[in-house]
């Protein structure tokens, strides 16, 4: 059982005449953690609302915080919060945490809350809550418990009014904080925000593969923001009792009703280089037979910017070793009852005949008349099953949008997160 001590400040007294706060727990399709999420505030002594992602504002006008919850929101398409965060919804969240109200979320959740800006400087997009990796090595999906501690202050944030170390389950497949800005970890260690540590039973915290599992920088469990009350956590605090002083800190920094200080001006968004890529000697594009639900899901996102955008979304491999045929008749990698293949070989793209188990010449490049971006993770995991050398990333067949509208960094951030991922331009 984990180890938590708690004990209440001194300048807190309770008050029968002060209102018991209300939390809106919300939820987007494909979110599975609501019911312990109401139960969690609950049993902290909040009142908790259910609220669905597309239901009328009006239901929170007197409510006191959000808690987003964790899950798959629409399935973890293009990433892990991607979609969700560019909900019309976040408008008004974006409102509401600047007012000062008390925005937390966990696992999905947190992802969400990366995704959309809130974390970790109230706008842009600044970190990413990457693939789990430790190195160059892919880890995959965790399902197991780890201990996680302060590390920012009990007063620093609306759930770290707690000591000593809890023991809480994680669930996720992308759940490692990580940045490429420099200035974005300056400001993070400055304004002490990185709220939660990954920490061993005795609460000693330490970024070893044993203590924090998925890779995460700095061992970083959760983040606030910088006025406190926003905070993103990858552990799940609300399946186990365990995690019942997270949410009583909650309740008492509601209503101790902290007056939010001057908001902290963003920095700066880093400049974002698409670089063209050279066909590399052999390329596979591996796309479905049937309807592509997340390319229908990232398209959808994507025409809220550009209403005109026809998006096809293709498996790219660049296989170092081997030939495109050996690949395509490997099951793991290829299945020829749910998917299609084109390759590109010597700059002459062929279709893959699944019958006749041959590549078939074709007239015209499928990547023609079109912005074509590819999507690269870093870490490369994907390609170590192809061999040393070989690449791996996502195509992007981009129809309908202009040059210009292309390369607008709010729609570069749909196909990418560029902490975690690069994009390159592909010619036909």
């Amino acid at each position: 059982m984990g180890r938590v001590s708690i004990v209440r400040p001194t300048f807190f007294s309770y008050n029968l005449n002060v209102k018991t706060p209300t939390i809106a727990v919300v939820s987007f399709p494909g979110n599975n953690c609501e019911v312990e999420s109401l139960g969690a505030v609950r049993r902290a002594g909040m009142e908790a609302i259910f609220f669905k992602w597309n239901d009328s504002r009006e239901l929170l006008k007197d409510v006191d915080g959000y808690f987003l919850v964790g899950g798959f929101a629409y399935e973890d398409r293009g990433r892990a919060g991607m979609v969700a965060a560019r909900d019309p919804l976040f408008d008004f969240l974006h409102e509401e945490a600047q007012a000062g109200k008390v925005i937390i979320g966990n696992c999905n959740g947190a992802q969400v809350l990366v995704e959309s800006g809130l974390i970790p400087l109230d706008h842009g997009l600044k970190m990413s809550l990457a693939r789990n990796a430790v190195g160059s090595q892919a880890v995959g999906f965790l399902n197991e418990w780890v201990w996680i501690t302060p590390t920012a202050g009990r007063d620093r944030c609306a759930t770290s009014d707690w000591t000593g170390t809890m023991h809480l389950p994680i669930a996720h497949g992308e759940g490692r904080f990580t940045t490429k800005d420099p200035e974005v970890i300056q400001a993070l260690k400055a304004n002490n925000q990185m709220a939660f540590s990954y920490c061993d039973a005795s609460g000693k915290v330490s970024d070893d593969p044993i203590t924090t599992p998925n890779g995460s920088m700095f061992a970083i469990a959760g983040i606030c923001n910088p006025l406190g009350n926003v905070v993103a956590l990858m552990p799940h605090p609300e399946r186990t009792g365990n995690g019942d002083p997270y949410f009583a800190s909650m309740k008492r920094w509601i209503e101790t009703k902290k007056a939010p200080p001057p908001v902290m001006q963003s920095l700066p968004d880093q400049p974002w280089k698409i670089s063209k890529r050279t066909a590399k000697a052999q390329e596979l594009f591996i796309g479905t037979i049937i309807t592509n639900n997340e390319e229908r899901t990232v398209e959808q996102a994507l025409k809220r910017k550009i209403p005109s955008l026809k998006l096809t979304q293709l498996k790219y491999l660049a296989p170092a070793q081997g030939t495109p045929e050996s690949i395509l008749r490997h099951l793991s990698l290829f299945n020829p009852n749910k998917e299609t293949a084109v390759v590109r070989k010597g700059g002459a793209f062929f279709r893959w005949d699944t019958v006749g188990k041959k590549l078939l010449p074709l007239k015209d490049s499928p990547l023609k008349d079109s912005v074509t971006l590819l999507r690269r993770d870093e870490p490369d995991t994907g390609a170590t099953s192809l061999g040393k050398g070989s690449e791996t990333g996502v195509c992007y067949i981009c129809r309908g949008a202009s040059e210009e509208e292309m390369t607008r960094r709010e729609v570069l951030e749909v196909f990418a997160n560029p902490h975690a991922s690069t994009l390159e331009r592909m010619t036909a």
